[in-house]
């Protein structure tokens, strides 16, 4: 049994397949998965999983180098957007229009659900290279 890090097996090995520039989507009950995208679902309950708790666990054990969002997250879900901005100090932050954003979502390995219940709590994270 692993000691650290990703415990979810769908998620870690997701993870460990990436590639330098590979997307992943973290995303809210309500975001549409595309068809042929492999779809991890961890929603509960409406709000649990957060995405915040779910973005945080995946950003402990990923290298970040780019976070894409939803323009419509800056009027709509503040909240989130101050913590995507605070989590990632480091990494790139791009925001497209939410349909340009579904349409993005069509390249992930994988999207992963969350039970988030609040407006555009989306996110592509995409891979970095980390040596060492």
């Amino acid at each position: 049994m692993k000691k650290q890090g990703m415990l979810n097996s769908h998620i870690a090995k997701v993870l460990a397949d990436l590639g330098h520039t590979d997307q992943i989507v973290v995303c809210d009950v309500g975001l549409p998965i595309p068809p042929g995208v492999e779809k991890i679902d961890l929603a509960l309950t409406y709000g649990t999983p957060s995405f915040m708790d779910v973005v945080e666990a995946i950003a402990d054990d990923m290298a970040v180098e780019k976070i894409i969002i939803a323009k419509e997250m800056k009027s709509e879900n503040r909240e989130t957007l101050q913590y995507i901005h605070e989590r990632f100090l480091d990494c790139e932050v791009e925001a497209w229009s939410h349909e340009q954003f579904k349409s993005l979502t069509k390249q992930a390995k994988a999207v992963i659900r969350t039970g988030e219940a609040k407006p555009y709590a989306n996110c592509i994270l995409q891979a970095g290279v980390h040596f060492g």
